[in-house]
């Protein structure tokens, strides 16, 4: 179905002369792969401390592994968040010291956590008395954070449901945690990635207040929140820039707690690492399904399984160009693979020139969290998804 001539606004993601270096880079290799810029992250990193200067950073490792990152905001003296003793293996690998990690996932085998504890960590989440039970026999002493149940309205990539518990649960396991020996430390929650909504920060850390006050009524001291993730990174749909989230999260803190707030961390991922990534793919067919069919289908050399499971329900909607000019024309975009699921956007249209053919190239902007590190190891063939820096 073509419409107007097509335009993209290239200049919202990247500038005309970066656009092209990437070009000039991605010339000679074989797609699909993400090109990562260092020096965006180290920004976005800086950008974060300028507007919450009153967080301590925990960067969450899962969004985006690759040791040149962890390394660049090692440098920078970011802490961090891990999920398994395999992250914890690879920060230690790179010099970052046991002080300087949480561990970040409330589901953990016993052993991973005796391994954690040995190897110096002492933070860790939890949400229920099975967790808090392994917490207290293999990391005695340790700080403990309870995660809070919270829905995700609003949030692009939603988390609610499998972490966190109700505030009264919550509220039992801070009072069963000092008993077991260990340290009843703070709250944590997350609202959701890619949360668009930022009042739902309010609501949870009105949460957070009642608790703090509810366990000080029984003697017990909370000292810490860990706001957890959910800043904003650029996507096909625009959020509010950064400065906004933190200003709204500034005063809802201190709606709640005063002048004299507590520990406050915060785990970006996707606003730290997004914005710095761009993958670089190759249209493999162009068809239809039939001869009055309304819509074409593109076939891209990348899909659900090669690194943007984030189009799962078509959640993140990721800015995709194609340097041709024509006609825009809609279509329907989907993955290489054998597997029917393997479809990006059916419902949502892209637009792309008419011009458009099969071996052009395409551009998706702001791949840098959760592509390579959630691409599959083989599934049909395909290998991991290459990255490159720039």
């Amino acid at each position: 179905m073509r419409k107007e001539h097509y335009v993209f606004p290239l200049e919202d993601f990247v500038s005309r002369e970066e656009f092209n270096q990437i070009k000039k880079f991605s010339r000679d290799k074989d797609t699909p792969f993400l090109v990562v810029d260092l020096k965006k992250i180290e920004q976005s990193y800086e950008e974060l401390i300028e507007h919450m200067p009153f967080a301590k950073i925990h960067y969450a490792v899962k969004a985006n592994p690759m040791d040149e990152v962890v390394l660049v905001l090692k440098n920078k003296g970011s802490n961090f968040d891990v999920a398994t003793v395999y992250e914890l293996d690879q920060l230690l690998r790179l010099g970052v010291e046991p002080e300087r990690i949480s561990y970040g996932n409330t589901i953990k085998k016993e052993k991973d956590i005796k391994y954690a504890y040995e190897k110096g960590v002492r933070l860790y989440v939890t949400d229920s008395d099975s967790d808090l039970k392994k917490l207290a026999r293999r990391a005695p002493g340790s700080k403990v954070f309870f995660r809070i149940l919270t829905e995700s309205d609003g949030a692009d990539w939603p988390l609610s449901k499998k972490f966190g518990s109700h505030p009264d649960l919550i509220y039992k396991l801070i009072m069963k945690a000092e008993k077991l020996g260990l340290e009843p430390y703070g709250l944590s929650f997350h609202v959701g990635s890619q949360q668009r909504d930022i009042g739902q920060w309010d609501n949870a850390i009105s949460k957070c207040k009642y608790l703090f006050e509810a366990v000080a009524e029984k003697g017990i001291h909370l000292k810490m929140i860990n706001l957890g993730g959910g800043f904003p990174a650029k996507y096909q749909a625009q959020a509010h820039d950064l400065e906004t989230y933190a200003g709204e999260i500034r005063r809802f803190l201190h709606e709640d707690f005063g002048e004299e707030l507590p520990e406050i961390i915060i785990e970006p991922g996707r606003s730290m690492v997004a914005n710095a990534g761009i993958i670089v793919s190759e249209v493999v067919m162009i068809s239809k399904k039939a001869r009055f069919n309304q819509y074409k289908w593109v076939y891209l050399d990348i899909g659900k399984f090669g690194g943007l499971i984030e189009t799962l329900d078509e959640c993140i909607k990721y800015p995709i160009f194609c340097d041709k000019k024509g006609c825009a024309e809609e279509v329907i975009l989907a993955g290489p693979t054998c597997d029917s699921m393997d479809i990006l956007y059916e419902h949502y249209k892209y637009t792309f020139p008419h011009t458009m053919r099969e071996g052009n190239r395409v551009y998706v902007f702001t791949t840098g969290a959760y592509t390579q590190s959630y691409s599959s190891i083989s599934f049909n063939g395909f290998p991991p998804l290459r990255s490159y820096l720039i």
